[in-house]
């Protein structure tokens, strides 16, 4: 295993350390009427940021080809996650998910976090009416007494980190009937990470729900492109494709364009942090996410230029 660049990576204010790193600066010599299709989970080909990154990897490899990118159907992500260890017939290519030392184990990551580490960032999406209970909240101890309970999908890994954590999280495969579940006060906070509520506020319909203004949740978890581990053409490309956007610059405007509107507009550094632990995670991605817990204010400045 490798590591990327240490002065690229802390351009981008990303940790030192990766989990691996399956390419090399070697090209890759595949002839350039090469072309494949890629499927990328609808998920992440619904959200511009994780598919520009993707594109923007691919664009920088030109060498193993042209591709188009495909949108998979409509699967949960523990199904997602099960297509990419098929050895074959597998109908999907790439998915982004946050990482777990599992994850790592049975899939290929491409291990830089395709957000600059902001998914263990966490904001509360609440009914309006339920405002006033997250008044008064200052630590994880207040927060196990408050009762509040937090909706999470049921294959994410943010659900057992909240529930090692003492947190009551109610849970469903599908990420769309979650929405429903917190207007029909299922449960109090649907948790969504600083680098995916800003879309889901414009375009999962989200009028009647608003985002609870004075709470941060905190934890250590890097979010990782992720390909099946026999896929090595894919991941390799992956790999080398954001290596060299590192190297020239462009990954660090794509973490600005993506995510400096969000991190200004949800006021982060004016928010109560709640930290919470993360005991999932791998010795390396470990690393990273507390990395990235340690440099929280200097990567809020950073972003929000």
């Amino acid at each position: 295993m490798g590591a990327l660049g240490t002065a690229a990576v802390a351009a981008c204010l990303l940790a030192s350390l990766v989990v691996s790193s399956p390419a090399t600066a070697a090209e890759k010599d595949t002839g350039a009427d090469t072309h494949r299709e890629i499927t990328l989970w609808y998920r992440n080909y619904d959200s511009p940021a994780i598919r520009s990154l993707v594109e923007l990897a691919l664009d920088k490899t030109p060498e193993y080809g042209s591709y188009t990118l495909l949108r998979s159907t409509e699967i949960s992500q523990g199904r997602a996650l099960l297509e990419l260890t098929r050895p074959e017939q597998r109908i999907l290519d790439v998915a982004n998910v946050a990482t777990t030392a599992e994850r790592e184990a049975t899939l290929y990551p491409i291990a830089v976090p395709v957000d600059g580490g902001l998914l263990g960032f966490r904001v509360c999406l609440v009914k309006p009416d339920q405002l006033e209970r997250f008044k008064g909240i200052r630590s994880i101890d207040d927060l196990r007494e408050s009762g509040i309970r937090i909706g999470q999908g049921t294959h994410w890994p943010d659900t057992p980190i909240l529930e090692a954590n003492g947190l009551r999280v109610i849970t469903h495969p599908r990420f769309e009937v979650l929405f429903e579940m917190l207007r029909n006060r299922r449960f109090d906070c649907f948790a969504r990470g600083i680098s995916e509520v800003m879309f889901d506020l414009e375009h999962n319909r989200v009028d009647d729900l608003v985002v609870e203004p004075t709470l941060l949740f905190a934890y250590p978890l890097p979010s990782y492109l992720f390909a099946a581990r026999e896929d090595h053409d894919t991941a390799h490309r992956l790999q080398l494709g954001i290596e060299r956007a590192l190297n020239d610059g462009s990954f660090a405007e794509y973490l600005r364009h993506s995510f400096g509107r969000a991190i200004k507009e949800l006021n982060l550094g004016a928010r109560t942090v709640v930290t919470l632990d993360n005991p999932y995670l791998s010795g390396e991605s470990d690393s990273i996410g507390r990395h990235t817990l340690e440099e929280f204010r200097r990567r809020i400045e950073y972003l929000s230029r």
